[in-house]
């Protein structure tokens, strides 16, 4: 009984080490903007077909340039601890073995959107995987602080994915949503790299706190932050594909991360603080995700009618 399980452990060993190659906890959060900006190209009615397709592909197509970054990375992954056990580094899974699984994957994307979806938004899947692969990890990543900045562009291409199978084409309301990913993404990562900051100069990367230091970084953070707010309100005015609820949401999650921030501003130096504020960043793009959703949910509009119906009977 024992010898007939062993071969299953490691089948199981080997499906989970290419599942870790995809970084899934990323995937997860590309895929609820993916979600967030279907729901509001389809005005809280998205055909479901192109809903569960999209986030499927987007999903290879994610993991696909996950994979290639841990490839492309694996000779710093040997050396920084926290990366030292990833299936490459570690021997658990050739590089030809994971580059074949990435082209795989990137090319199941390709043939399974354009087929089911729309050609434009599986291009821009693989748009997305050339600029993480080729801008931010072989370019940037290495020679440059700015290096999430610009390359933090892959991360904003999901939701212009999300739009574009619903729709077709890229409109303004859809580069807002880019662009409300784009700024939120150098607060979420320069917090991460306060954390883990000699993790970075022991490897020679030249993440911001490692050249410019923790003040300069938390300054960057703040700056960020403080135009990630108004930015994300301009899904409400002058797009308006969104409502009060959700610029509520907005302003409210945006409150609080910016408190965050100036704890982390006042205490450059605290990395409970970065940690903080990291973890927020997440809990504040799905938030802001699903309040998008909920505005344009149809039973959401029925609830906010009855209710100004109710102030204007009250108020006479």
């Amino acid at each position: 009984m024992q010898l007939s399980a062993l071969p299953m452990d490691r089948v199981w060993g080997t499906i989970r080490d290419y599942v870790q190659l995809t970084k899934p906890r990323i995937i997860v959060l590309l895929l609820v903007t993916t979600a967030g900006a279907i729901w509001l190209a389809a005005q809280g009615e998205p055909d479901i077909d192109i809903l569960l397709t999209t986030l499927f592909t987007g999903t290879l197509a994610a993991g696909s340039a996950n994979t290639i970054n841990c490839l492309y990375d694996r000779d710093i992954d040997q050396v920084m601890v926290r990366t030292q056990r990833r299936p490459i580094p570690a021997g658990r899974i050739a590089p030809l073995q994971a580059l074949g699984f990435a082209v795989v994957l990137a090319g199941a994307a390709l043939v399974v959107q354009s087929w089911r979806v729309n050609l434009l938004s599986a291009l821009l899947e693989w748009v997305g995987i050339g600029v993480y692969v080729l801008v931010y990890t072989h370019w940037l990543k290495r020679s440059s602080p700015q290096n999430i900045v610009i390359g933090g562009a892959a991360g904003a291409i999901p939701p212009l994915v999300g739009w574009a199978a619903v729709t077709g084409e890229l409109s303004p309301c859809a580069w807002i949503l880019f662009a409300i990913i784009f700024i939120w993404t150098p607060p979420h990562f320069w917090a991460l790299a306060l954390m883990i900051r000699d993790d970075y100069a022991q490897v020679g990367v030249p993440m911001l706190p490692v050249v410019a230091g923790s003040e300069q970084t938390a300054q960057q953070i703040l700056l960020y932050t403080l135009l990630l707010i108004p930015t994300s309100l301009l899904l409400v005015y002058p797009c308006g594909v969104v409502g009060g609820f959700y610029a509520l949401i907005a302003l409210v999650l945006g409150g609080v991360f910016l408190y965050k921030v100036f704890q982390l501003f006042a205490q450059p130096q605290a990395v409970q603080l970065a940690r903080s504020v990291f973890k927020y960043s997440i809990l504040y793009l799905m938030l802001l995700s699903l309040g998008m959703g909920l505005d344009r949910w149809p039973l959401m509009h029925t609830w906010q009618n009855m209710l100004v119906h109710k102030a204007a009977h009250w108020w006479g």
